[in-house]
């Protein structure tokens, strides 16, 4: 072998050891890199589990607060009859000579966090589980839904929640439900959650969040052509059925703190009326939750309303309540510049007896 062989052999051997060497080296560095990460969630986690419990009675802490006012407020003389956005309980100036004028409810400093709480009444919507075919077929009419879908979308929400396994005109059971992709069952009982409708036949995420969905469309399964099934644009909702629902809640809408487009879900109401009857109760300065409120003290009340006649008060009366029995509950947790929210949903029953229905966090 010559020299200039032994040369190149030489050189050989010694780019083959340095890509050896660049190997062992990025390997040693992944290796490096994903130890230094698991350490970084290890830690993150030990330190997350270690403010848990505190968050968590920060959390509770909150709720039983809002216990609290809920109940302190039926105690107030001459508002424990009605519940209205102008109280405390919503957020409004509240009665300055209650026991709860002076309650704290944003940024609640305790031990080394604080909380802040908001309360919303499910009463400003209509209850799901007690809604009928007139009503379901209206809630679809508002939010700007295809009328042609009308049949199938109502009749397929009545047999998710009827015990039985027999579907309506145009409806939906179980039949169709195990056939897809993964199967499952209709429900046949009662909404606890208002995400199930998104489980129904009919009720897309547009459908369900209104405008506020911004996810790719969905095929409209209900349009058809000579060619069988085609995607088409869906109508551009005005509201969604989330908006206008709750699966909480009395058979019906406070006319306190309903919003004129929950108002309108009762046929017999459309828009104009809506508006007044937000109006009446707004008072003269035109806004809700303030000082000069004039909420109202039952549904009869309605017939003081431009629009609305003594006659039509006793047809509709019996889809409004001006109580709330229903709440939930949203508590800000803060903890050294953490921060979480809880959740809960409250029943009152009287004035000592708030009950937590759901609690949990996100």
């Amino acid at each position: 072998m010559n020299v200039s062989m032994q040369l190149r052999f030489k050189h050989r051997q010694q780019g083959i050891a340095l890509v050896i060497v660049m190997i062992v080296i990025t390997f040693l560095s992944i290796l490096v890199a994903g130890f230094s990460y698991s350490m970084k969630v290890e830690t993150k986690l030990a330190r997350n589990a270690i403010y848990d419990p505190e968050m968590e009675w920060l959390g509770r802490s909150g709720i039983e607060l809002a216990k609290y006012v809920l109940g302190q407020q039926r105690n107030i003389a001459g508002e424990n009859n009605y519940d209205s956005l102008n109280q405390k309980w919503a957020g409004g100036p509240g009665n300055s000579n209650s026991v709860i004028a002076d309650v704290q409810m944003d940024n609640v400093p305790l031990g080394r966090g604080s909380f802040s709480v908001k309360i919303t009444d499910c009463e400003r919507k209509f209850n799901v589980n007690v809604a009928d075919e007139m009503i379901l077929q209206q809630a679809l009419l508002i939010m700007g839904a295809d009328p042609s879908e009308f049949t199938t979308v109502v009749n397929s929400i009545l047999d998710w929640i009827d015990p039985d396994d027999t579907p309506r005109t145009g409806g939906t059971e179980s039949d169709y439900y195990e056939g897809l992709n993964p199967p499952y069952s209709a429900k046949n009982g009662p909404v606890d959650d208002m995400n199930e409708l998104l489980l129904v036949r009919g009720v897309t995420p547009e459908m369900f969040w209104g405008p506020r969905y911004s996810g790719p469309p969905s095929v409209n399964m209900f349009s058809r052509s000579r060619h069988g099934l085609r995607e088409r644009e869906r109508p551009a909702y005005t509201t969604g059925l989330v908006d206008l629902f709750t699966p909480f809640g009395s058979r019906g809408i406070n006319l306190n703190t309903a919003s004129a487009t929950a108002l309108q879900v009762i046929p017999e109401i459309d828009e104009n009326t809506a508006a007044e009857i937000i109006k009446r109760r707004a008072g003269p300065d035109g806004a809700d939750g303030t000082l000069d409120d004039m909420p109202y003290r039952s549904p009869g009340e309605l017939a003081s309303v431009p629009g609305i006649s003594p006659a039509l008060v006793g047809q509709i009366s019996r889809f409004f309540v001006v109580q709330s029995t229903t709440f939930e509950v949203e508590v800000t947790v803060s903890l050294d510049g953490r921060t979480r929210k809880f959740f809960a949903i409250l029943r009152r029953l009287d004035t000592k007896n708030v009950q937590v229905l759901t609690m949990y966090w996100k």
